[in-house]
This record gives structure tokens, C-alpha cells and sequence, in this order.
């Protein structure tokens, strides 16, 4: 599979050559990581600018004003200005660094959320929403008084938008939904989402966790009012990811934490606050992370967003096409509109024994409930193995995973 990379041509195997852990060897097979929808790997190009980093610029940041502090400040708030353009954010103001989705969501319960809702409102989630953009929620609707309502998905994995515009009503303050769901796979339309959410003056939070890596976004054209999303879903590092919201609303919101860097003035019994953002990024914040998520997002506009999307496209039709033969397999989420995830059980065999049978043969795939029970719940289940792709994914690779399946079937002497 070729595409157009710039102004050259590379493969997915070229690709995959440039991450080195795709080397290693389990019980002497060569590792295939379909695992992608946890966490990715990471490109030398990202590897090598953290080590630059600590050999090269490594100070702290913002305070400083020897050559050190302000060479590592650029990059720091270098990377910020990436990620602002990457989901074309007005500036990189709006752009909030994060310890990754979770935090986003959280800051965003225990600031907005706080500041905005009061006993009596209403928050619409939806069904297949990731642990994370349903527990912060719960914890402020259990401090605060408020109701939470979800948006149903079918038995295809799609949102049922007839009762979410039923939910709409002037009690709704906030619609939190994910952008792409980590177990199903599902795309959602979430422009329509916010469209109709602010058509009710209510406000919208994107969890981008699973859309930023994998489909263009444009939070201007999308008009939502937050959007959270995580580095190490992405090529980047663990530990650093952004909370994106409109500037307005960030300048109205008090600050989460409190400490150094987020303060203007501070005397022995008040303080003020700095500016946004970095009214919400008190203390030493992670600098190698912020500017591997930089270098990460370089790395990610030299393939092309659109080309990752579509080679996650080829990579799922084609591994869906061939379980899809496999007597006994269930895939959990069919929509058309769909990222590189396939959930899946293998009648016969428990989720956890597939996973480790394959896996004594180099290919890691996840099994659980995958921080979302309540899908889980939906299709009275307890858990499902699960493939998720990326861009160093080739299909030898989803043709050695079929054949193991195939052999797991007998191994475990499925009928």
C-alpha cells in the first residue's frame, strides 16, 4: 500500500521501520502490536527530540532567563503552538497541557463544571462513553445535585440522534460525548452534536482521546467548546495531553490547581491569577513530554492525518472482511463510519485466554471492558478481546493474526 507523503513515497513498511520496538521478538516471533487503541509506539523522531531535550536544553521553564530556561521555554511553548494549529484552534492560548484526556475531563468537571452547574441541571452523556468522561461526571453530579441523561447506540454501535434530540431540553448545560469510541470503533457525528446542543445553549465537551489520532479535526469548524485528547494515543509520550477550549470560557473559569507558575501576585492571605493557560498549569509541568507531543504532531503531519485515517481504513476492512469467516466470531460494533478498532469474542474462548494464547506468539492485542463497562453492559457481556490499528500495521500482519485465531479455535477445541 502506497501514499502520498509529502513531496515522496513511502510504505507502511517503510513507516513501520522507524519504530524501533516493532524489532522486538516474543518467544523468537517478531512482535505485531494491536494495541494501538491503549497506547501507540513511538517513532525516532519523537525518541530523539526527548533525548535532545535532556541533553541539550534541559532546564526549567517560564522563570529562567539563562540561555537554558529560555531554549527549552521556546520548545515547550513551541509544541503548544503545534497542537493548537494541528485541530486549528485560534491560538495557542486555548491550548491547556494536560496530563492527558483524563485530567482534561476532570479539570474541565472541577472548573466549568463547578463554576456553571447547580442542583436541578442536566448533562448528556452518552452509552459508549470511556470510564473517564463518565466518573468525573458522576462525582460532580453526586456533589452537586445533578441529573445525567445518556444518548442510546444500537445494535450496529451507532447513537440513536432521534433520542438524543428528545434529551435537549433548557435543563441540559453540558453534552460531554466521545468523538470515537475505543470499544466500538464508531465515528461519531459530532458536529451535528454540538450544532444541536448549542441550537439549546448548552456547551460541548469532545473527547478526543480516539479522534485526534486518527481523523482530522477542526475544533473551528466543529464549534465545540472543549476538546480533550492525549499525546501517547498519538506517537507521543505518556503523561502530557491538552484540553482545548474557546478562549472566553477558559478566561471565565477559575483555576484547578494552585502553586507556582499559575499565580500574577501572591501575598500571605490571597493571590491572584495569571493568564490562560497558564492559569491552569501550576508547577513544573512535564517539558519533555509537551515537547514530544510536539514532535509527535511534526511527525503525524508528514504522513498526513487524512492518509493515516485512510490507511486505518484498508487495514480494518480487510481484517473485518476475514473474521468475519471465522465461525464463532462476534464483532461488536459495525457502523460503517468507523476507526481502526474491531472488539470481538471467539465463542468458546474466554477474551483473556485468546489474549494470552496469541500473544505466546508475538501479537499483543487488549482484553477487558476496556474502561467502558457499560457497553459491556449493553451487550450482556463481561469483556471482548480487541485489535486496533495504526499507521505501522501492515496486513501480513492481520493475516498472521487471522491464522492464529484460526489455530487458538482448535488449540482450545472450539466446535
Amino acid at each position: 500500500m502506497n501514499d502520498q507523503l509529502g513531496n515522496f513515497i513511502m510504505t507502511i513498511e517503510e513507516i513501520s521501520a522507524e519504530f524501533p520496538i516493532l524489532n522486538e521478538e516474543v518467544n523468537g516471533n517478531k512482535l505485531v502490536y494491536f494495541d494501538n487503541a491503549a497506547t501507540t509506539q513511538k517513532p525516532l523522531h519523537v525518541i530523539n527530540r526527548i533525548n535532545e531535550y535532556y541533553k541539550q536544553e534541559n532546564a526549567n521553564i517560564h522563570r529562567g532567563i539563562h540561555y537554558l530556561a529560555e531554549k527549552a521555554t521556546f520548545a515547550y511553548e513551541n509544541a503548544r503552538k503545534k497542537i493548537a494549529d494541528f485541530i486549528n484552534a485560534l491560538s495557542e492560548l486555548e491550548i491547556i497541557y494536560t496530563t492527558g484526556t483524563t485530567m482534561g475531563i476532570n479539570l474541565l468537571a472541577n472548573t466549568w463544571g463547578r463554576a456553571n452547574l447547580n442542583e436541578g441541571d442536566e448533562i448528556i452523556l452518552s452509552e459508549m462513553e470511556h470510564h473517564s468522561n463518565l466518573v468525573p461526571w458522576h462525582m460532580l453530579a453526586e456533589e452537586k445535585g445533578i441529573k445525567l441523561k445518556h444518548i442510546p447506540f444500537n445494535e450496529i454501535g451507532e447513537l440513536d440522534m432521534e433520542t438524543y434530540k428528545k434529551l435537549l431540553t433548557p435543563k441540559v448545560k453540558l453534552v460531554s460525548v466521545t468523538h470515537m469510541s475505543n470499544v466500538l470503533g464508531t465515528i461519531n457525528p459530532v458536529k451535528e452534536i454540538v450544532d444541536l446542543a448549542h441550537s439549546n445553549n448548552s456547551r460541548v465537551l469532545i473527547d478526543g482521546a480516539q479522534g485526534a489520532p486518527h481523523i482530522a479535526v477542526n475544533v473551528q469548524d466543529l464549534d465545540c467548546d472543549f476538546y480533550a485528547f492525549s499525546a501517547h494515543k498519538m506517537l507521543g509520550p505518556t503523561g502530557i495531553g491538552a484540553l482545548y477550549g474557546k478562549a472566553k470560557l477558559l478566561e471565565a473559569m477559575p483555576p484547578f490547581l494552585g502553586g507556582g507558575e499559575m499565580i500574577d501576585e501572591v501575598f500571605l492571605d490571597h493571590s491572584t491569577y495569571g493568564n490562560i493557560p497558564h492559569k491552569f498549569e501550576a508547577g513544573t509541568p512535564n517539558i519533555a513530554g509537551g515537547i514530544g507531543f510536539g514532535a509527535a504532531i511534526e511527525y503525524i503531519e508528514k504522513i498526513g492525518i487524512d492518509n493515516i485515517h485512510k490507511i486505518e481504513q484498508e487495514l480494518t476492512a480487510y481484517a473485518t472482511n476475514q473474521m468475519q469467516e471465522i465461525p464463532g466470531l462476534n464483532i461488536y460494533g459495525t457502523s460503517a463510519n468507523k476507526g481502526g478498532v474491531i472488539s470481538f469474542n471467539v465463542k468458546g474462548i474466554h477474551p483473556l485466554d485468546l489474549a494470552q494464547y496469541i500473544d505466546q506468539r508475538g501479537i499483543a492485542i487488549r482484553s477487558g471492558h476496556h474502561c467502558a463497562q457499560p457497553i459491556m453492559q449493553k451487550f450482556n457481556i463481561n469483556s471482548t478481546a480487541r485489535a486496533s490499528f495504526y499507521i505501522y500495521n501492515t496486513k501480513s500482519e492481520i493475516d498472521y493474526f487471522i491464522q492464529m485465531l484460526y489455530k487458538a479455535r482448535k488449540f482450545f477445541k472450539v466446535v
